[in-house]
């Protein structure tokens, strides 16, 4: 595996290997990797075959973090995240600083306009101006065949595939499954922020989603969704440590609102813990 840390260099490579006829297929990521990152490496060497490239990319990306956001505490472990990339089949380790991505005076960013508005979008105002941003960057300096993103957020990915459409990218956007701890807790680099009592509660996003299920399965007819929120919030409420920012229904595909849920709502939420804010989400 070539860790490359230029956009010149990236350029390079990735023309290289897209002229040998094989798929290059891209991950990208900000690093702290865990088993749903080695997941999507996985996943993409699948895509790839045995003689294409899999690229992943290693960056923070400032601009999606509000101000109040976890920018500059977010976790970075460059060796760590190097040695995880090589074992799980990768090629290419993009790993560029601030400056190679955003240029002194950079002032344009890509808005996906619809999509972006509800849920995350409208607890983190300017977060997928600056998703969006970033992965059209990394779209134009690999140009693969496809890219894997996974499904804990199901939104980013929805916001991500209407980019792809809208501006005419010839990528493939492949949308792996979530991973999760034995206890169902869905993998992300900022459990690492949680103490001991709020890892413990922190499972209450994964048991929202098992009772929504439940409810949807024994119901004979759509259940009004404001009902069950009030259901479901309840559940969260019982966590001492636990602060709801948000629970949604809507449709998988368009992301519009449900009024009534049944068999293949989607549903997803974000839970605080202290300040740190996890996501979840699934079909019911």
């Amino acid at each position: 595996m070539k860790t490359i840390r230029t956009t010149r260099a990236i350029r390079r490579e990735t023309k290289a290997a897209r002229a040998s006829g094989h798929p290059v297929v891209l991950v990208p990521t900000m690093g702290c990797l865990h088993g749903g990152h080695l997941s999507l490496i996985r996943r993409a060497r699948q895509l790839a075959g045995a003689n294409g490239t899999v690229v992943v990319s290693l960056f923070v990306n400032k601009t999606q973090f509000e101000p109040s956001e976890d920018f500059a505490s977010y976790p970075r472990s460059l060796r760590r995240d190097t040695a995880l990339c090589r074992e799980a089949g990768a090629d290419l380790l993009f790993a560029p600083s601030d400056a190679a991505i955003y240029a002194d005076g950079h002032s344009t960013f890509v808005v996906e306009s619809r999509l972006a508005k509800r849920m995350e979008g409208a607890s983190r105002p300017t977060h997928f101006r600056g998703v969006t941003t970033v992965v059209a960057k990394l779209f134009n300096l690999v140009q693969p065949g496809a890219a894997v993103f996974g499904a804990k957020d199901w939104q980013q990915a929805a916001v991500i595939r209407q980019m792809t459409v809208d501006l005419d990218f010839p990528i493939r956007i492949v949308v792996a499954p979530t991973v999760r701890e034995r206890d169902g807790l869905a993998m992300s680099s900022r459990n690492a922020y949680l103490s001991p009592a709020e890892r413990e509660q922190a499972t209450v996003l994964h048991e929202v989603i098992g009772t929504a299920r439940l409810a949807v399965k024994s119901a004979t007819a759509p259940l009004p969704a404001a009902a069950l929120r009030r259901r479901l919030m309840r559940l969260v409420d019982k966590q001492r440590l636990a602060k709801l920012d948000y629970i949604e229904f809507f449709d998988p595909k368009t992301l519009e609102p449900a009024k009534r849920v049944a068999r293949g709502t989607h549903l997803a939420l974000a839970v605080f813990f202290g300040s740190t804010r996890l996501i979840d989400n699934g079909r019911l």
